[in-house]
C-alpha cells in the first residue's frame, strides 16, 4: 500500500510530497512517485490608506496630565455628549459604534477626534500616551480610518479639498462611495496595530448611497476591536437599520455665549461684528465661519446694491447680470440667505423672502442663474 514519507513546508518556497511503499511496517527509502507545487506567488501589498485631517496641536496633552480628565477641553456646548463618552470610558462598556448626530459645525469632528484620542491613550502607559498622540496630530495613527465624502474623477476618489486645489467644479456633491466602504472592511480584517482597539469615523454620513449603507450594515454587525463612529445631522439622514446599530450621541446648537468664546479661541472675532452671519450660523461656529468665507467672496461694491431693492426694471437686469458674472452657485445659494435674513429685518415684507426661496429652488434644479436672478428682482420691482 502507499503512504506519505514526508513533506515539505507550503508557502512561497515550493512544496514536495514524496510517497513511499510501506509493507509489514518496513520502510523502503526509494519512492514509489513525489508531487512537486509550485511556488506559490506572494500576496500584493496593500495599498497606502488615505490620510485623515489632522489634529489640531490643542488637542495634545500634557504627559503629566490624565488623557481621561482632558480630551475635551477644547470641545465647548456639549456637556451632555462628553458626559457620555468619558462615562463610557470610564465604565469600559464602550458601544462598538456611536452615531454623532447634530447640526454641522457644533463639534461633531472635533468630538470624534477627542473621543478617538481617549480611546488610544486609556491602555497606554503615560510615556507612550504624548507618542500616541503626535501620530494623530500628524495623520499617521495606524489604528485610526477617517473616511469622507469624495468625488470620482478620472477613475480616483477626491475628497472636496482635493477637488477643490486641482480646480474642480462640480454641482452634485460628494458623497461616500461603496468603495470607500470596501476599504473599511479591509482595514478592520487586520487586528490594531498600536493601540487596544480601531477606530473608524465616517464624517458627513448621511452622504452614502443606499449600496454603500448596505455594505456598511455587515461591518457593523462584526467591527471585531474597533469602534466605529458615524457623523450626521440626524437619525432621519441615515438609514434605520443603521441608526438601531448605533449608540446616538446628541450635539447641540450653541449658546450665544458658547459661540462668541469659540469664535475668540479661533481667532475669528471679525464675525462677531456681522449680525447677519451671526443669525445665520444659528449657534454653529462651523457654519459663521463658512459663512464669513462666503461673504467675503462677495465684492462689496455689489453686496451695497443688493442692499437696496432694484427701483426699476433696469436695476434688476443689471444686479442678475453682476451676480451671474461675480458669484458661483454655491455662492448665489449662500447669498439667499443672507438677503432673506436682511430683507426681513429691513422691509418685514414676507413675499421677498417667498421669492428668494423660490429663486434657490430653481437654482437647485439648475436653471440658467442669470435668468432666475432677473426674474426675481423683477419681481421685487412690482
Amino acid at each position: 500500500m502507499g503512504g506519505v514519507g514526508g513533506f515539505g513546508g507550503f508557502g512561497g518556497i515550493g512544496s514536495v510530497i514524496s510517497v513511499v511503499s510501506v509493507r509489514n511496517k518496513e520502510r523502503f527509502s526509494q519512492p514509489i512517485f513525489t508531487l512537486r507545487f509550485p511556488p506559490s506567488p506572494p500576496f500584493p501589498p496593500y495599498p497606502p490608506f488615505p490620510p485623515y485631517p489632522p489634529f489640531p496641536p490643542s488637542l495634545l496633552i500634557p504627559s503629566h496630565q490624565s488623557p481621561t480628565m482632558n480630551s475635551f477641553a477644547k470641545l465647548i456646548g456639549q456637556p451632555q455628549a462628553v458626559d457620555l463618552l468619558n462615562q463610557a470610558v470610564a465604565k469600559n462598556r464602550i458601544a462598538p459604534a456611536y452615531l454623532f448626530a447634530g447640526p454641522n459645525g457644533v463639534g461633531r469632528s472635533l468630538a470624534a477626534k477627542c473621543f478617538t484620542q481617549l480611546l488610544f491613550c486609556q491602555d497606554l502607559p503615560t510615556e507612550k500616551q504624548a507618542i500616541s498622540q503626535k501620530k494623530l496630530q500628524d495623520s499617521n495613527h495606524p489604528d485610526l480610518y477617517w473616511v469622507e465624502p469624495t468625488y470620482l474623477h478620472q477613475g480616483k476618489l477626491l475628497t472636496a479639498k482635493e477637488a477643490a486645489d486641482a480646480g474642480l467644479n462640480r454641482k452634485a456633491p460628494p458623497q461616500i462611495r461603496i468603495e470607500q466602504i470596501r476599504e473599511i472592511t479591509r482595514f478592520l480584517s487586520r487586528p490594531p496595530l498600536e493601540a487596544s482597539r480601531a477606530v473608524v469615523v465616517l464624517e458627513s454620513a448621511e452622504t452614502m448611497a443606499e449600496g454603500a449603507a448596505n455594505a456598511l450594515l455587515k461591518t457593523l454587525e462584526e467591527p471585531g476591536r474597533a469602534t466605529i463612529i458615524l457623523i450626521a445631522p440626524s437619525a432621519e439622514s441615515l438609514l434605520a437599520t443603521l441608526v438601531s446599530r448605533c449608540q446616538r450621541i446628541p450635539f447641540t446648537s450653541l449658546s450665544q455665549t458658547d459661540l462668541i468664546e469659540v469664535l475668540q479661541n479661533l481667532g475669528d472675532e471679525e464675525i462677531l461684528a456681522d449680525e447677519a452671519v451671526l443669525a445665520i450660523a444659528q449657534g454653529s461656529p462651523g457654519e459663521a465661519i463658512l459663512a464669513w468665507e462666503q461673504l467675503k467672496q462677495i465684492p462689496p461694491e455689489l453686496l451695497a446694491k443688493l442692499k437696496q431693492l432694484p427701483k426699476k426694471p433696469l436695476d434688476a437686469f443689471i444686479f442678475a447680470q453682476e451676480i451671474n458674472n461675480e458669484l458661483n452657485t454655491e455662492t448665489q445659494l449662500w447669498l439667499i440667505n443672507y438677503l432673506q435674513y436682511y430683507y426681513w429685518n429691513k422691509f418685514s415684507q414676507q413675499r421677498y423672502l417667498a421669492q428668494l426661496e423660490q429663486t434657490r429652488k430653481s437654482l437647485l434644479c439648475y436653471a440658467q442663474p442669470r435668468l432666475v436672478w432677473e426674474c426675481t428682482f423683477l419681481a421685487m420691482c412690482q
